[in-house]
């Protein structure tokens, strides 16, 4: 079966704005320096974001080199709380988080 992308349309917030109409998402440790920012919050027009979404926009819309960094299988990725076994099947809707945690380095 082909995969055939979805025609939507993303919406860039610029602040943070607390509303639960958003999806959120956090950077951590030194993913934050990456990015530019702590936070981003995202809406899309279908109500959803996937993960192939999600690096699209980082690079497009928070800063360039951040999906590079995020596809590092040493990041792992949290909805609402919950680490993923598998960030291919992150689906995130309207008032969901998204944790994006660097590899921990240790000594």
């Amino acid at each position: 079966m082909a995969h055939h992308p979805r025609q939507r349309s993303i919406a860039v917030l610029a602040a943070p704005t607390g509303s639960a109409a958003v999806i959120r998402v956090v950077y951590l440790g030194k993913l934050a320096d990456v990015a530019g920012k702590p936070v981003s919050e995202f809406a899309s027009s279908s109500g959803d974001l996937d993960w192939p979404d999600l690096l699209a926009l980082f690079d497009t819309h928070v800063r360039e080199g951040l999906a590079a960094a995020v596809r590092d299988p040493r990041v792992k990725v949290a909805l609402n709380g919950a680490v993923l076994a598998d960030r291919e099947a992150l689906v995130a809707r309207h008032g969901d988080e998204i944790a994006l945690l660097p590899p921990v380095s240790g000594g």
